[in-house]
């Protein structure tokens, strides 16, 4: 399998993914967008994956090379291909699927429990993935469903955290690739984020809480699966 991954900051990369593909000899190539040109076309990769950032899918005026990003998006669904996006990558997805993206009622940082939406079952990708499960988050925004997509799970403070489209074009707002190198990246470089909040934990807690990569990685697999297949 072809798969192409577009990466917005040197410290969010593919984590977990990286060792899964690795593992089926799947070709994989990328586009660093804090510093190269998209020269890739949707006809060039069979998945594209779609990582996460600390930037916002309005943010074109700071970040022009947004819209070409929106394009190949858009061009990969058009075309029948398969695309995971994470966070940020997510909210990309849902509005090049023509849904808003907005503030969320709080920001969500830290090892938090999701659960399964009762629409899920409506997917097969969604019937492989576990009811419930601690994963990782870093957002401050949050995406409204696409029409047509089926909500997959939700948080206490989050309603949607993850969507899917036409069983090959998923949208998570929460992480399962990370890892315990990739959080502590995370805690280092958007520091300023980790404020007093009531679903923001501190640098130690999300740092410390080493029980819960073995669960997001086997889920992570298990959704790779499913788009691989």
């Amino acid at each position: 399998m072809r798969v192409h991954y577009l990466q917005h900051v040197a410290f969010e990369g593919l984590g977990s993914m990286a060792d899964w593909f690795a593992g089926r000899g799947d070709a994989v190539s990328s586009t660093q967008l804090y510093q190269d040109k998209i020269e890739i076309s949707a006809r060039d990769f069979d998945l594209l994956v779609v990582m996460g950032g600390p930037m916002g899918v309005y943010d074109e005026d700071k970040y022009p090379w947004l819209a070409a990003e929106k394009q190949l998006i858009g061009d990969a669904i058009e075309q029948g291909k398969r695309v995971l996006g994470v966070c940020l990558g997510a909210q990309l997805i849902a509005t090049v699927l023509g849904a808003p993206v907005t503030k969320n009622r709080e920001p969500e940082i830290g090892w938090f429990l999701i659960r399964k939406r009762r629409e899920a079952a409506y997917s097969a990708i969604g019937r492989v993935l576990p009811d419930q499960l601690t994963a990782f988050h870093w957002h401050g925004d949050t995406f409204a469903i696409p029409d047509a997509a089926i909500p997959l799970y939700q948080s206490d403070t989050c309603k949607n955290q993850g969507f899917v489209f036409e069983d090959r074009v998923v949208g998570l707002q929460f992480h399962l690739e990370t890892t315990p190198e990739s959080a502590a990246a995370l805690v280092q470089h958007c520091a300023d984020e980790l404020v007093e909040a009531p679903y923001v934990q501190s640098a130690a807690v999300i740092l410390d809480d080493r029980r819960n990569y073995s669960a997001i990685h086997e889920t992570m697999q298990r959704l790779l699966a499913a788009l691989s297949a």
